[in-house]
């Protein structure tokens, strides 16, 4: 596997899982690394999922974010993954992170970084995402191919998590992300729990880096509030802030403090 600075690759090797069809920036998802410079390179990765409520992908969320980490010395792949809007559906999204995490790892000899420091980063709906193979990194519905290095984990050592959309049963729930991930206009309480990350957190779910605002409308705080709560109740460390100020979407936000406070997370690590 040759990686090349800010080159999209496809994601799977041939026809990935569950395809519809081979349309360029459609039915074939991308990864995309980003490389710190020489003279600043630490020993994690982290692979991102940008949001869009399932319908589109947010470059200011997946792009940004990794020229933002690159730029602290973390190793960064953007990973473009298929969407709702698109007529893909629960689990097309949750293998595509997947195999995003097993080739970020598949490629630390190569690149030099740490295979044992591979983490998952997302907001809004990538924030679910990334929660989603956080806590589903072993389920029965993610594919593997005929490879022996394709045997490799899936579970992401860390997640970092923006705002992230997390229960499909709650009340504060984003309707829009669960009727675009499942392809349902009304998907029933159970389809949801399916979908639900908080629901299957357990003593094997990685550390969270976690934040959100209080103003935030669009996806209401509680979301982060019952992740974090799970991992608490599993002894799971995480660092939660919840900022007052500042609407959803928010990205780095020409400086906003979490983003540092994330990097002194991950300087942690």
């Amino acid at each position: 596997m040759i990686f090349t600075d800010r080159t999209a690759l496809p994601l799977w090797d041939g026809t990935a899982p569950f395809a519809h069809g081979s349309e360029g920036g459609k039915d074939i998802p991308t990864i995309t690394l980003y490389t710190p410079p020489q003279w600043k390179r630490y020993d994690k990765a982290v692979v991102i999922f940008p949001g869009g409520g399932y319908t589109h992908l947010a470059p200011h969320e997946g792009v940004g974010y990794a020229e933002f980490l690159a730029s602290n010395g973390i190793w960064a792949f953007v990973v473009n993954y298929r969407l709702g809007s698109n007529k893909y559906a629960h689990p097309a999204q949750l293998n595509d992170a997947a195999r995003g995490v097993r080739m970020a790892r598949l490629a630390a000899k190569e690149l030099g970084f740490s295979p044992d420091k591979v983490g998952v980063m997302g907001s809004s709906a990538g924030g679910h995402l990334a929660a989603h193979i956080s806590t589903c990194f072993d389920s029965e519905e993610i594919v593997y191919g005929s490879d022996e290095q394709e045997k490799i984990s899936s579970r992401p050592d860390f997640s970092i998590l923006c705002y992230p959309v997390i229960s499909g049963v709650s009340e504060k729930r984003h309707k829009g992300s669960f009727i675009n991930l499942l392809c349902k206009e009304d998907p029933t309480e159970e389809e949801r729990k399916k979908v639900s990350p908080e629901l299957f957190v357990n003593k094997n779910t990685p550390k969270a880096f976690i934040w959100h605002t209080f103003m935030d409308k669009g996806v209401p705080m509680e979301n982060s509030l019952f992740y974090a709560e799970k991992l608490r109740e599993n002894d799971i460390p995480v660092e939660l802030h919840i900022y007052e100020k500042g609407g959803h979407g928010m990205g780095i936000n020409n400086g906003h403090p979490w983003a540092q406070a994330c990097i002194f997370w991950l300087s942690m690590i």
